[in-house]
């Protein structure tokens, strides 16, 4: 083993589940970007679209450093530009605005769990074809299960501590001070890389994504 998991997995034999963790984390987190931009737009925000976010192109989105990051690490992140003082709710509509990314991440889910259902009920059933697509879908399952949960944490910045925010003032000022949030960023670090929590919540949403693609293979009609 080299350290550097893309390596790692290369040599591993894990080479569609290499490429399914790149396409779906970039993906995932452009769609999630988007859903943020999409709602603010609703909300009487043109700040994602006047800055150009409006866009599918994931360099706008997570930046160069996020790309490396998820070459050099696995993980990464995005941004989406906004204005909260143009919102026409205003601190509803800041929770809205916030609410939006992970709810893009659940309807991915949702439509991954469905579709490696569909696959498996009804998709190709040579092999290497099969298990490829099915490890591909489930990857998705999971992965934006995960991203939901994980950004729904009230730790700032994540989206979460801003939806909560939005309907608490002592919330509000709280997650705005300048410490909490280097404090929320520190934690957050620590309780990502140095300790089995992550891994802990990984293997529980992998068990659950695969019981959901189970129960909805039941719910299928057998093919003629």
């Amino acid at each position: 083993m080299t350290g550097w998991w893309i390596a790692d997995l290369w040599q591993a034999g894990a080479s569609v589940l290499l490429m399914s963790w790149l396409v779906w984390v970039v993906v995932s987190v452009v769609l999630h970007e988007l859903g943020h931009g999409y709602a603010a737009l609703y909300e009487g925000d043109s700040t994602p679209r006047d800055t150009g976010h409006i866009t599918l192109n994931p360099i706008v989105h997570m930046g160069w450093f996020s790309i490396i990051a998820l070459l050099i690490m696995g993980i990464a992140w995005g941004l989406m530009p906004v204005n909260p003082s143009r919102f026409r709710n205003g601190r509803k509509g800041w929770a809205f605005v916030a609410a939006a990314g992970p709810a893009v991440n659940l309807a991915l889910s949702a439509l991954c769990i469905v579709a490696c259902a569909v696959a498996m009920r009804y998709g190709p059933q040579n092999e290497p074809l099969a298990t490829n697509l099915r490890l591909f879908l489930l990857t998705g399952a999971w992965l934006n299960l995960y991203l939901m949960i994980f950004n729904l944490m009230p730790v700032p910045p994540l989206d979460g501590s801003m939806i909560l925010a939005g309907f608490s003032d002592r919330a509000m000022y709280f997650f705005s001070k300048p410490g909490v949030q280097q404090f929320g960023l520190l934690a957050l670090f620590i309780a990502v890389f140095s300790t089995d929590l992550s891994s802990a919540l990984v293997d529980a949403i992998q068990t659950a994504s695969n019981h959901a693609v189970a129960i909805v293979v039941t719910w299928l009609p057998i093919a003629s």
